[in-house]
């Protein structure tokens, strides 16, 4: 932290000018003196703030006051002047001087005085170490001066007196310093609606939770048009006014973390509430009970309230498992009939329930009191600045109105903060620094719930929830389509080349695939057979080589060794080559269940032949295809020709090769259209 010291000497003459240096010789184990010339100051470790006595008034005659300052080594200090409004013409006996250095060694930066004077941009020291002097001699008028600084990498340093209206950009960033409580100006407004365009900007950061005022902070902020009316509350230890219609206001975007954690909504249930102690009182014969199932913000009816004899109060949420904890909202009773409320309060916390510790004042190891409500029905907020991880929250009351009801809702979100408050207090400052006689008690400012900018990140959050699983589902379609393609496209190359089969009876299934089964056929009783007596008594047509039919053009082709067919035997012919084989006869009023029957007029399948018994000479000539390409073969109708022949079977050197046993074709009744095709 940085080393602060302020020395200060009595009201008139040379006894106070001699006054003034002994202090300053001995000021390196004091705190504060009597004739005190320094005004409410604020030194973080980073940044702060300080003013003259009595500032925004008139400032006292013949004060003195030093603020020495030390940052870590390696950086350097730059401060920026809010206010410089000094009676003097010659800076010789008011004036305000900046040191490079601390001690006898320092050496001035630069020595302001004059009423109204305006220093734009920043001072930069030398150094890490800075000294601040203020010295006040008789005069009429002037307010002071009121500046803040920091350390040099905050370039965007602003005052605590600068408003929206300063900025010509509708969103920017910039760096509050610490102890801008020590404003005289008011803010108006509240979050979520926005803070009217005449507050200050960084005593609005923590009204709002976005800073502390211990620490300072970065803001970000947006500005937008006015609305008619301003809402005034109390947090953070700043209490906002109502306003009327402006022409813009302003808010602030926060990292997020401000929901509620369930004691309004009931989502933390009453077993979740515990407390050291519960009021139980009568009112007009009626048994009441101050249990802490009724500490539950915007909730009708009693509220939590400790026994009259409890000296060491508190009462507990278990939030069953540890979850980030940004802030807090309290309030009374709510009844009028019982104007009761806890003025102030401290926060301990714990992740297992066993070890406690309470919540700190920014970086001092100092117990922080949490200024809470001033009537028993108004909200009051208080921010964590840094924030908890815990499980187990108490609130301990120091401070009661009447019974000490209290309600109450916890700020936060689900998950642990790397940026939450550690268990072990944080160090001691740095060895002889001072702090000044008035320090701003100032509550921690956290994120806020219902900010009006959320943060980038929240959306990305909600962008990611959202494409993930349609992504998925895109994906697992793609995969279905694949799929599906891969296996139509099999189906289709595994169907090319077969044919529909039609929907055949169930009691002719096994008939019909004995028929597709050329080795497993059976003579039928249709079929027609001759004897070898017959055949010899038979005029043939002599030895035709490599005569046969080719087939029809829906009959199946047959497999040799076959003797007998039956006449539902048409079947579609395979790709391969046609078997050396006879037809069997085919009946024109059957077909064969995968048969498509041609018209009636014409040939049905197999090529006609007439048989005639009685030996007479054809009339008419067939032509057949022979098993050669090209050749053809001739046979005449019996009526017309001595000389008949009739097909044989054939041996593999297509040499007739009768038996006693042949199958023949059967002559249909139809003539064979010319061109002899089968």
């Amino acid at each position: 932290m940085g080393r602060a010291v302020m020395v200060g000497r009595g009201p008139t003459g040379a006894g106070a000018l001699l006054l003034s240096i002994l202090i300053t010789l001995t000021a390196e184990g004091c705190r504060a003196q009597k004739g005190d010339g320094c005004g409410p100051s604020v030194l973080g470790p980073s940044s702060g703030s300080l003013s003259s006595l009595g500032y925004p008034r008139t400032y006292p005659n013949d004060t003195v006051c030093e603020w020495e300052i030390s940052v870590p080594h390696g950086k350097k200090v730059h401060f920026r002047i809010a206010t410089l409004d000094i009676e003097d013409s010659d800076c010789q006996v008011n004036y305000l001087r900046l040191f490079n250095g601390i001690g006898p060694k320092r050496t001035e930066i630069v020595k302001y005085c004059s009423l109204g004077l305006s220093v734009g941009g920043l001072i930069n020291s030398s150094g890490h170490q800075v000294t601040v002097q203020f010295m006040s001699g008789t005069h009429q008028t002037g307010r002071g001066f009121y500046l803040s600084y920091s350390t040099s990498e905050h370039t965007d340093l602003i005052t605590c007196l600068d408003k929206v209206t300063d900025f010509k950009e509708q969103e920017f960033s910039k760096y509050c310093p610490a102890g801008c409580l020590t404003s005289p100006q008011e803010i108006s407004g509240t979050i979520p609606n926005g803070y009217r365009d005449s507050s200050p900007l960084c005593v609005a950061a923590v009204h709002a939770g976005v800073v502390s005022n211990a620490e300072g902070g970065r803001i970000s902020v947006v500005t937008s048009k006015g609305i008619d009316r301003y809402e005034g509350t109390l947090a953070n230890n700043v209490a906002s006014t109502g306003g009327t219609l402006s022409d813009s206001l302003f808010t602030f975007k926060t990292s997020g973390c401000y929901g509620t954690l369930g004691l309004e909504s009931g989502v933390v249930a009453d077993t979740q509430l515990s407390a050291s102690s519960v009021l139980e009182d009568d009112q007009r014969g009626q048994r009441r009970v101050w249990a802490p199932s009724g500490a539950r913000l915007k909730r009708e009816g009693l509220a939590w309230a400790p026994a009259d004899n409890d000296q060491n109060p508190w009462l507990q949420v278990d939030l069953k498992r540890v979850k980030r904890i940004t802030g807090i909202i309290t309030t009374g009773s709510t009844l009028s009939q019982d104007k009761s409320y806890i003025s102030a309060y401290k926060v301990l916390y714990s992740e297992e329930g066993r070890t406690w510790y309470t919540y700190t004042e920014g970086n001092s190891t100092t117990e922080k009191s949490f200024r809470g409500n001033n009537n028993f029905e108004d909200e009051v907020r208080n921010n964590f600045i840094p924030e908890i991880n815990a499980r187990y929250v108490r609130i301990k009351p120091t401070k009661r109105h009447s019974r000490g009801a209290l309600k109450l809702e916890l700020l936060g979100c689900p998950g642990f903060s790397t940026r939450a408050r550690m268990h072990n207090p944080p160090p001691p400052p740095p060895r002889g620094t001072k702090r000044p006689p008035y320090l701003g008690q100032s509550t921690h400012t956290p994120n806020v719930r219902n900010t009006t900018m959320p943060p980038h990140t929240g959306k990305d959050i909600v962008l990611a929830a959202v494409l993930v699983p349609v992504l998925a589902m895109a994906l697992t379609a793609l995969v279905l389509t694949v799929v599906c393609a891969w296996r139509y496209r099999n189906r289709k190359e595994s169907s090319e080349g077969a044919y529909d089969l039609p929907h055949w009876d169930g009691t002719d299934w096994w008939k019909s695939m004995k028929q597709l089964l050329p080795s497993k056929m059976v003579e039928s009783e249709d079929s027609i057979r001759y004897s070898s007596s017959e055949v010899d008594r038979l005029t043939g047509r002599g030895v035709v080589p490599g005569l046969h039919a080719e087939p029809a053009e829906y009959a199946q082709s047959l497999v040799s060794g076959v003797t007998t067919l039956g006449r539902r035997s048409t079947f579609k012919p395979d790709d391969g080559p046609a078997p050396e084989l006879y037809d069997a006869p085919i009946s024109p009023d059957v077909y064969h269940a995968y048969a498509e029957p041609l018209p009636s007029s014409g040939s049905e399948y197999a090529t006609p032949i007439v048989v005639d018994m009685g030996l007479n000479p054809p009339s008419t000539v067939c032509s057949f295809k022979s098993a050669g390409p090209g050749s053809v073969h001739t046979w005449t109708d019996g009526a017309h020709s001595g000389k008949s022949s009739y097909d044989t079977p054939k041996n593999a050197s297509e040499q007739v090769t009768p038996t006693e046993d042949l199958t023949y074709q059967v002559p249909q009744k139809s003539a064979q259209k010319s061109g002899g095709q089968s």
